[in-house]
């Protein structure tokens, strides 16, 4: 039996496809909004957790590696995410939070029972047509956290907000945000974000 947490904020699709995929053969399913997922993770110590890439509250990049804590003893959950191609900035954090198998949104929920069984036994599944999405990816200048500062200030948090949200000083953020407006060739904060919201970075 495959233990998978379900992780999405839209209440509807995520109790149909919770519904759905308790229909499948040797799954055993939990479902929880994103505000949950974290203390979901740690109490139902699943096998996978399957998340949307898409917050409801605005707050940019979700915070992936909640799924998996480190030192909480016994294997970490293998990681799915549902994802769009137009947005490389959300492919490139889940790479990098260690996500093991990456299906189009715009696919069949068949591809989502297939990515889980892959990933439970700790193989890689990867949506071709994800592949556009992945090479944008590639080509993105921005790091992980500068990818977390300009989603930040995107939903419209302030230099102050975005500080106390990662626990950095003013003076860093305002320095990262010097470092985004200068990699994406924008001449100031709201250029930067126009500009990478049209790469699809945030």
């Amino acid at each position: 039996m495959i233990r998978v947490l379900l992780v999405h904020d839209a209440c509807l699709v995520r109790s149909v496809l919770a519904e759905w995929l308790r229909g499948e053969q040797g799954l055993d399913v939990d479902d929880t909004p994103w505000h949950g997922a974290a203390a979901r993770a740690r109490s139902s110590c699943p096998d996978v957790c399957a998340a949307d890439l898409d917050r409801a509250d605005g707050q940019g990049v979700p915070p992936l590696g909640d799924l998996c804590p480190p030192g909480t003893g016994g294997r970490p959950p293998a990681l799915v995410v549902l994802a769009h191609a137009n947005r490389p900035g959300l492919l490139k954090q889940a790479a990098e939070a260690g996500a093991l198998g990456f299906v189009d949104k715009a696919g069949s929920p068949d591809r989502l029972v297939r990515a889980i069984r892959s990933v439970a036994r700790k193989e890689r599944f990867i949506d071709d047509s994800l592949g556009f999405g992945f090479l944008k990816a590639a080509q993105m200048p921005l790091t992980r956290r500068e990818l977390s500062v300009l989603s930040l200030a995107a939903a419209g948090a302030s230099i102050a907000e975005i500080a106390g949200s990662l626990h950095l000083s003013y003076g860093t953020v305002r320095n990262y945000m010097a470092s985004i407006t200068r990699k994406t060739g924008a001449r100031n904060r709201v250029d930067a974000i126009r500009i990478s919201r049209g790469e699809g970075w945030v």
